[in-house]
């Protein structure tokens, strides 16, 4: 049994505290932290983690151990919209697990995170039978700012915990869904209205791409502006396909793309299906990358 789990926390601006975290994670038996990342601008860092079932419980209620001490959603800012210091948990079946597995483990973790921290938790994606609580984006609608509010009308008491939120850690969301890829696109501008109209163009919410969620922010410290999106099926909405629509979108306003980059770990089928499509290799197969032949041979 493998499964794969990539908690986001609310902290992005302090390397020791995000160092502790993954210690904290890293200490646990059964489960491997394969990667983490911080962004500032974001003030959010995320974690790779893979294990059994028992592991990746254990791992996960570590990491609230800690964020429950060392986030104060009260104080904290970012570019990020945020409801928990552990704001998202998602747990993702690899190999020798169904989706009805993660959906029991995502039940299971948050009944534990809600007894043993008095945090809310709201169940998200496969995990939710709320068809207006499926979707991330709609159950963080309002942030922790407005949480208290959200949380006292109808429809919107959690599925675990406290009717109302966690004075400094707010609420959690925590689900099962399939692997996605955390994808942003740089732009050489500052002009955050170019973003938005960009993010606009392509999530799904507002007529874009059906597997594609994003939004324009400013990324202060560097004078630039992101198009930040997660890509939910990477097979039905590839890398390449929304890399080139943001860039054909931005030339649009005459903004050039200054980079991209992947946070955290990404299907290799994902880069091979963009290496195919810019090299335009004809009848191309995964077979013929060196590596993925010595790992199905050996």
């Amino acid at each position: 049994m493998l499964i794969e789990c990539i908690p986001n926390v609310s902290e992005g601006r302090r390397p020791a505290i995000v160092a502790a975290m993954a210690d904290a994670i890293r200490a646990v038996d059964g489960v491997r932290l394969l990667d983490y990342s911080s962004d500032a601008a974001h003030n959010r860092s995320v974690f790779t983690l893979v294990g059994d079932a028992g592991g990746v419980e254990r791992a996960v209620l570590a990491l609230f151990e800690r964020a429950a001490v060392d986030v104060d959603l009260r104080t904290h800012t970012g570019e990020h919209p945020r409801l928990g210091a552990v704001d998202v948990v998602p747990f993702v079946p690899i190999e020798g697990v169904t989706m009805a597995d993660c959906v029991a483990l995502a039940k299971q973790v948050g009944a534990a995170v809600a007894a043993r921290f008095q945090i809310p938790v709201y169940l998200y994606e496969e995990a939710s039978a709320n068809p207006l609580r499926k979707n991330l984006e709609d159950i963080r609608r309002g942030e922790f700012e407005g949480l208290a509010a959200k949380m006292a009308t109808a429809g919107w008491a959690p599925d675990f915990g406290p009717a109302s939120p966690h004075p400094s850690a707010g609420a959690a969301v925590i689900g099962a869904r399939m692997p996605l890829i955390a994808y942003n696109i740089n732009l050489a501008t500052d002009r955050l209205d170019v973003a938005r109209k960009i993010a606009a163009a392509v999530r799904h919410s507002s007529g874009g791409y059906r597997f594609v969620k994003a939004m324009g922010i400013r990324l202060e410290a560097r004078g630039i502006v992101q198009v930040s999106m997660n890509l939910t099926n990477f097979e039905k909405t590839p890398i390449f396909r929304v890399f080139e629509t943001v860039k054909r979108e931005a030339e649009r306003y005459g903004v050039a793309v200054l980079e991209s980059e992947i946070v955290g770990l990404v299907p290799s089928a994902a880069l091979n299906a963009a290496a195919e499509f810019y090299l335009q290799i004809e009848g191309f197969k995964a077979e013929q990358v060196l590596e993925h032949k010595l790992r199905t041979e050996l």
